[in-house]
């Protein structure tokens, strides 16, 4: 079986379609359990989610903030495996028909075997893997198997880089590209702002590709914000904490649901 980037495009171009930025949410796998996790995810896509990113769990998440950390926390503690985050996308996949990659470090895959992996994700029924600190000079290897197994490869690109290096990094990648709002951890933030709007006009001159806003969005009025120079808005951080804070699973899944409608509504106003 071959993976679901064709699914991925499709999605992405129909909410463009409708005039509006697609939402797409983040929650990592085996948290607060495998089974939690995926009700969490089903919830989200029930609730109005067009994509979703689920997290590999990773000892030294760099890129994240202390909401994501814990619950990575919890999930390693847990003994959550890579075979545990190809059954959550399968799942998914299967239940819900919605677009499912998995954002993860490089160091994970690497240790696992790129053409292993692929292999799996493609046959699990992913669209492709997020990946915040491969290199794109370092890359060549993975997107060959990717290519290989119709998986995208999604590089992220900050305020910091420079034109010349986010069309190498546009050039490389497939999917979209996910924009970081700004410099630092994923975390909400007061505001996303101008920087992001930047970045994306930046990056937009420089491929077709639709271009995604992450790290900051936690409420509506961020989203429509995010919605109005952007093609997706990605949402993490503000969905684990809705499950950190939960006195228990039931109302932890009702909490994301919520939140995942209240945010597909901000990215319908434009």
């Amino acid at each position: 079986m071959s993976g679901n980037v064709e699914l991925l495009d499709t999605v992405l171009a129909k909410a463009k379609a409708e005039d509006r930025a697609a939402l797409i949410a983040y929650l990592p796998a085996g948290f607060p359990t495998v089974d939690g996790a995926i009700a969490a995810v089903k919830a989200v896509i029930a609730g109005g989610a067009d994509v979703v990113e689920v997290g590999l769990p990773h000892s030294d998440p760099v890129l994240d903030g202390p909401v994501i950390q814990t619950a990575d926390d919890i999930a390693l503690r847990g003994g959550v495996r890579i075979a545990d985050v190809m059954r959550t996308v399968r799942e998914v996949y299967e239940a819900t028909g919605v677009p499912v990659l998995v954002m993860t470090y490089w160091n994970p895959i690497d240790r696992y075997g790129i053409a292993r992996f692929t292999a799996e994700l493609a046959e699990a029924g992913g669209a492709g893997c997020i990946l915040p600190d491969l290199p794109v000079q370092e890359s060549a290897v993975w997107r060959e198997h990717a290519a290989e197994h119709g998986l995208a490869t999604v590089f992220v690109v900050a305020p910091s880089s420079q034109d010349k290096r986010l069309a190498t990094i546009t050039a490389a990648g497939s999917g979209f590209v996910y924009a970081a709002s700004l410099m630092g951890v994923t975390g909400t933030r007061v505001s996303v702002g101008e920087q992001a709007q930047d970045l994306v006009r930046r990056t937009r001159a420089t491929t077709g590709l639709p271009v995604c806003v992450g790290l900051g969005v936690s409420d509506a009025a961020q989203a429509q914000e995010v919605a109005g120079f952007a093609d997706g808005v990605i949402v993490g951080s503000a969905f684990v904490k809705q499950l950190l804070d939960a006195p228990d699973e039931a109302a932890g899944l009702e909490a994301v649901r919520a939140l995942a409608a209240e945010l597909a509504e901000g990215v319908r106003k434009r």
